[in-house]
């Protein structure tokens, strides 16, 4: 190999990196950084690299998307299938045919092409892409209300099933005539599901059984779980299965079992995904020409705003008006219709099938994530907040630490910086509101690690180290939490004065608060109160507005508030 090639696609891996943190200073998408150096570095830019092997791009795509989505499937948690599920399955089946067929009639328009080569683009773009949710949602500090996020990730994580299916159709269709293709091709469709899904929870329940009856080097844990991961996702496509939605629910179910060395297993998977995305972001910038791209731009913006503004969102209403969701949520989800790697992966079907103008679908296309990752991803954040779809988040620990040990169950060690206004005054660790079935292991301060004892006071600047089981994550967090969070995101102006148990009446609180309800039957529970509004699923952000009151859920445990905050309007 010529170690010129390995020289420039390191130095193309580090030049992105360095550049990443533009990501967050001037709100681009860091995925858009990754393809702009691999379009610098292509033919038309000053690195002169000429890129062309379009079997080689397939083989790295499916296999960084792959480790993107086994990543993602494990920062998926279980608990939000119950609001997202069904909602998510909607969008990643009928919303994509619906997409498809909305952008095929303005594809058909602009590139004036014969029916089913626009159908065959409309396909394409039809879904989207995990890679650029789950960098975006995940990377940015967003902390979305649980239906909402649900919905987009497992929704990013499943669609790419239909948009396969609707793509092999169309180009076996193209290119072969072949009247035979539609039975084939609904054939095709169920396999890539039904095989799919069944591999992927039964892949994920083996990785995990593997990875607990081993008893390996720590380090080796992560690369089990990787590498089975992969011959999940290898094995399904080899028997006709969608391999990208086995991979997704494996992790799903890895992430939601107890796996040794699981929050190591993570932090790896983390960098591999990362890693995953540069060369994926950089491979594909490479291989276009941003010469080929202007001649396409005016209709390939027609497209990509038509998709944006208008098919995507009456997708959104027409699918999930049945599921309970607000406007300002469906507004959200209707702009965050993210492309990304997947629909320009797609586009070489066409071009390795040799059919007519598959050079203008690849770039129509990669067009459209351009304009896509541009448009809606770096005003994905700010509308998030403008539409006050953020929760409050507690403070995650600086590192964690599985201890491996059968004594200690699932006890970890995490590390948590105490930091913010809160700390600036010293406090004794004995006053400190710790969760049951915890202790503080040390302090440490100035290099120094000190004796954890009731008196020792701890201020901003501390490190504290604790043992706590997973579970108590989100109460330790809060006990430890000094970051100054935006005001109407603090705890008191968004949840209100005074916390209620969701079993509470309405006629008791009437009682109490001198407040009467009057649409309302005083014998109902704040907790009906939210399942009546929210169609039985509530999350942590609903409000129930009744009269002078503002009832906001606090808490939720199976489809039931369990805490609930009150606001009093002024």
């Amino acid at each position: 190999m010529d170690p010129t090639f390995t020289l420039i696609g390191a130095l193309m891996l580090v030049f992105s990196i360095v550049l990443s943190p533009l990501s967050s200073r001037i709100g681009m998408p860091v995925l858009l950084i990754f393809l702009a150096v691999g379009m610098m570095m292509g033919e038309d830019g000053p690195g002169g690299i000429q890129f062309d092997n379009f079997e080689l791009a397939f083989l790295i795509a499916n296999l960084s998307l792959a480790v993107i989505l086994l990543d993602g499937g494990m920062r998926t948690r279980v608990e939000t299938f119950r609001v997202g599920l069904r909602p998510a399955l909607v969008l990643a089946t009928v919303g994509v045919a619906l997409t498809a067929g909305g952008a095929a009639i303005v594809a058909w328009w602009v590139f004036d092409l014969h029916w089913m080569m626009a159908l065959l683009i409309g396909a394409i773009i039809s879904s989207t892409d995990a890679a650029a949710v789950f960098s975006l949602l995940q990377g940015r500090g967003l902390h979305l209300n649980e239906r909402v996020s649900a919905t987009l990730e497992i929704e990013s994580g499943s669609n790419d099933p239909m948009a396969i299916f609707l793509t092999l159709m169309l180009v076996t269709l193209i290119g072969q005539q072949d009247q035979g293709s539609l039975w084939s091709g609904l054939v095709m469709l169920v396999q890539q599901f039904g095989i799919g899904a069944a591999a992927g929870v039964l892949g994920g329940f083996a990785t995990v059984e593997l990875a607990n009856r081993m008893r390996l080097t720590p380090a080796l844990y992560p690369i089990l779980v990787g590498a089975a991961g992969i011959a999940v996702f290898s094995a399904t496509n080899a028997v006709g299965g969608s391999g990208f939605l086995a991979i997704y629910l494996s992790g799903v179910i890895i992430g939601n079992r107890h796996v040794r060395m699981m929050p190591m297993i993570l932090q790896v998977h983390d960098g591999l995904a990362w890693l995953a995305q540069l060369c994926l972001f950089l491979m594909l910038g490479l291989l276009v020409s941003p010469s080929d791209l202007i001649p396409l731009a005016g209709a390939g913006l027609i497209l990509a705003l038509a998709l944006i503004f208008v098919i995507r969102p009456l997708t959104v209403l027409a699918t999930l008006w049945p599921f309970g969701f607000n406007r300002r949520e469906l507004g959200f989800i209707s702009w965050v219709g993210l492309r990304g790697a997947v629909p320009i992966v797609l586009a070489l079907f066409p071009i390795m099938a040799g059919l007519p103008d598959a050079q203008l679908v690849f770039h129509a296309a990669f067009f459209i994530v351009l304009v896509s990752l541009i448009v809606q991803g770096t005003t994905m954040a700010p509308l998030a907040r403008k539409l006050h779809l953020e929760v409050p988040a507690g403070e995650d620990p600086y590192r964690r630490l599985p201890l491996d040990a059968p004594a200690a169950g699932d006890h970890e060690l995490m590390l948590f910086p105490l930091r913010g206004k809160n700390w600036d005054t010293p406090k004794p660790l004995g006053q400190l509101r710790l969760p049951d079935n915890t202790a503080v292991a040390g302090v440490f301060r100035n290099r120094l690690c000190l004796q954890p004892t009731k008196e020792l006071e701890v201020s901003s600047g501390d490190m504290v180290a604790m043992f706590a089981t997973p579970a108590l994550l989100p109460d330790l967090g809060k006990a430890l939490s000094g970051r100054q969070a935006p005001k109407h995101l603090a705890e008191r102006a968004f949840f209100g004065d005074f916390v209620l148990n969701g079993d509470a009446l309405l006629g008791d609180v009437e009682q109490v608060y001198g407040i009467e309800f009057d649409e309302l039957p005083p014998e109902l529970s704040l907790a009906e109160c939210f399942a009546k509004r929210t169609k039985g699923h509530p999350v942590v952000g609903d409000k129930v507005i009744l009269g002078p009151v503002t009832l906001v859920a606090r808490a939720t445990e199976a489809d039931r508030v369990t805490k609930v905050g009150l606001k009093m309007d002024a």
